[in-house]
């Protein structure tokens, strides 16, 4: 017995855009736990940052209560958020609204 098979295209392609798409923020919180330092050591490491970018970021977050440490999709940006969750810096994630 043979089976044949036919193969259709679709006549026109169709895109679909999915909430995951655009970019989205990775917001360090500050909290009362962890020192300067520390968090200033996980930037570097976290990030690949030099000290003095480390360290402004890290400043925003003692001074002005956040930072947004990355901006970017959505895939990474929960990735980014876990590992910093994984040194106990208190993080969450924003959308962007400005792209």
């Amino acid at each position: 017995m043979t089976t044949t098979r036919s193969h259709t295209l679709p006549q026109h392609e169709t895109h679909t855009l999915l909430a995951t798409d655009g970019a989205w923020r990775v917001v360090v919180l500050n909290d009362p736990v962890n020192l300067m330092s520390y968090v200033v050591l996980v930037f570097k490491k976290v990030f690949g940052f030099d000290e003095a970018t480390a360290r402004q970021h890290m400043l925003e977050v003692h001074e002005q209560g956040r930072s947004i440490v990355w901006s970017g999709l959505r895939e990474k940006a929960e990735a980014y958020a876990f590992t910093l969750q994984q040194w106990h810096l208190t993080t969450v994630l924003e959308t962007d609204e400005a792209h």
